[in-house]
């Protein structure tokens, strides 16, 4: 018989270390620096929605997607996607 650990690593048990990190990489995303196009990733993370979420969207026109290279990745227009947060790109060049 083998000898199996019951306990937990110690990692596990701080609750920060369960964080996927995601919001941490929303954060820093900032917003007025954004590129033109943005991977599905990046607008999940804006977004705070899953990817899936993301692509969903893409297909029931409601987040249209660009189509790149022969593998078909997606891109998202940034204006598109500040325009679901509810934000003028033209607000933003201002400040």
């Amino acid at each position: 018989m083998s000898d199996v650990s019951t306990t937990t690593p110690t990692s596990f048990n701080n609750e920060e270390d369960k964080r996927t990190g995601r919001a941490d990489d929303a954060a820093k995303l900032d917003i007025k620096n954004l590129p033109d196009l943005l991977t599905v990733r990046e607008v999940a993370d804006l977004l705070r929605v899953s990817p899936l979420t993301i692509k969903r969207w893409g297909k029931r026109g409601k987040l249209p997607a660009i189509r790149i290279n022969s593998r078909g990745d997606r891109r998202y227009k940034k204006e598109a996607v500040l325009w679901l947060l509810g934000v003028n790109p033209d607000e933003l060049k201002d400040n």
